[in-house]
């Protein structure tokens, strides 16, 4: 969940409506996700992650192409006080091996940031983040630049 919620750039809601069938384990491996406004676009995510991902669902032994990816222990989609709680879990054991690494509170939406900024300092368009994040407008996607001091003097 975490992997696919950095390499995705997704949303917290859009992880939550996230089904089997929205998956595609090919090159490239892509993830279709909808998002506000009932959106959708087609990311492309990494063969490790899609091997983390495709070794979840077969643990879990979830094949059905509607059902959720991630679910709780009733087997209902995770909701967004679980997704938090997975987050902050994962986040305490990182911390504990490494705190200089980690904030002291996690968000679902630091991992979204997080993929923003890598991209931007990557050099990768505003345009295509645009797309990447689901933003409608390119003036939102350009907060994540003014974030950056380096990319402000540039």
């Amino acid at each position: 969940m975490i992997a696919l919620m950095y390499e995705s750039g997704c949303r917290v809601q859009e992880l939550i409506d996230l089904r089997v069938g929205d998956l595609a384990f090919r090159s490239p491996n892509t993830v279709a996700l909808t998002g506000k406004g009932n959106k959708a676009r087609v990311i492309p995510i990494s063969t490790n992650a899609a091997d983390i991902i495709k070794a979840y669902l077969n643990s879990a032994s979830i094949y059905n192409m509607a059902h959720p990816v991630f679910v709780n222990r009733f087997d209902k989609p995770l909701s967004r006080s679980g997704i938090s709680y997975v987050l902050d879990k994962y986040g305490h054991m990182a911390r504990q091996a490494r705190p200089e690494l980690y904030p002291s509170k996690l968000h679902p939406h630091i991992l979204r940031h997080s993929k923003a900024m890598h991209l931007l300092e990557n050099r990768v368009n505003l345009i295509y983040i645009r797309g990447f994040l689901g933003h409608s407008s390119v003036t939102t996607t350009e907060i994540y630049a003014r974030c950056n001091p380096e990319l402000k003097r540039k």
